[in-house]
């Protein structure tokens, strides 16, 4: 399987904060970016380190970094830009993406309005951000957008996941890792998460 769920006890407190209706916008806010970084460590845990010689206060040494320039962040926008102050506190040096789509509420399928993507997107890891996967829509299509633009590895990243998105995600693209601090069971008719966290865009942007 390429999913991996967080399964810690400071998760499942965090998220049950963020599901509560009365949890105001500043705190869902704030939370979203520290579960976004504790998914950004997960994520990175396959990364290639290279090997690099520096002075201690004490001697000479061998260490190992991250070449950040190596990677984007690709947020689904806009609910995925909540996440990305949490990426960024790990990677600063990743380059940024965005993607803008909508979700057409007759056939709730996603529509594509914006896409800019860094210089040579093509030669780093794509990793895409969006706090809620539902019915795949989106994710599938932001991935399909990115392997257009020959990008080779990409992760998807978000805090609430439902079995119909991971499983529409695992058969469209099977090459992609799947990183969620939590999974529901099912959606409800008009395509949300249940029991979700709501809209996270209306949420964490204060727009209702």
């Amino acid at each position: 399987m390429n999913l991996t769920v967080l399964n810690n006890s400071l998760i499942e407190h965090k998220v049950s904060l963020i599901r509560n209706k009365e949890t105001g916008t500043k705190e869902f806010r704030e939370i979203i970016s520290e579960i976004s970084t504790l998914l950004c460590y997960e994520a990175m845990k396959d990364a290639k380190l290279e090997e690099v010689e520096i002075e201690t206060p004490i001697c000479k040494t061998t260490a190992k970094i991250l070449k950040e320039d190596n990677y984007a962040f690709v947020p689904i926008l806009r609910a995925g830009t909540g996440m990305l102050d949490g990426l960024l506190n790990v990677i600063p040096n990743a380059k940024i993406g965005h993607i803008g789509l909508y979700r057409n509420e007759e056939t709730l399928t996603p529509v594509k309005y914006y896409y800019k993507m860094p210089k040579d997107i093509n030669e780093r890891e794509a990793i895409v951000l969006d706090p809620m996967l539902a019915t795949g829509g989106s994710a599938c299509d932001t991935i399909k957008c990115l392997k257009n633009d020959g990008v080779k590895k990409i992760k998807f990243l978000c805090i609430i996941a439902a079995k119909p998105g991971i499983e529409r995600l695992q058969k469209e693209h099977p090459d992609v890792d799947i990183f969620a601090a939590k999974v529901d069971e099912y959606l409800n008719e008009n395509g949300y998460i249940i029991p979700g966290l709501g809209d996270a865009g209306d949420r964490i942007f204060g727009t209702k």
